[in-house]
């Protein structure tokens, strides 16, 4: 397996840029719209680092599955699964829903999509 470097590197970047924004940022705008808006694009690079050939839909692959995430959070996942106390999970699947979350979502499909549509050119 070969991986794309460009890709990876941007998934760095951003890696390092979501842990900055949680553990240092404790404001209203940037960790709770900024980080949601910047997690789908984390996974889209992480994709495309690993996987060479492009996949037809894959911004909206993430944000359904960012969606799906979200609902479970509503639903208290964590809780039902057992996972409240398992910092690490709980710090994955979230604890608590947020509709705004959701928006953020998709405004980070938008970008991805503009970005395929420009890179393709």
């Amino acid at each position: 397996m070969k991986l794309n470097i460009k890709y990876l590197a941007a998934f760095f970047f951003l890696f390092i840029t979501e842990v900055c924004i949680a553990l240092f940022v404790k404001d209203k705008i940037i960790r709770p719209f900024i980080g949601d808006v910047l997690v789908v694009i984390l996974m889209y690079t992480f994709i495309r680092a690993i996987i060479h050939r492009p996949i037809k839909g894959l911004p909206i692959y993430l944000f359904l599955f960012s969606v799906v995430v979200e609902i479970s959070q509503y639903f208290h996942l964590v809780d039902l699964l057992g996972l409240r106390d398992n910092r690490l999970m709980s710090t994955i699947m979230g604890t608590s829903f947020d509709i705004r979350d959701i928006l953020c979502f998709f405004a980070g499909t938008v970008i991805l999509l503009i970005w395929e549509k420009i890179s393709t050119k």
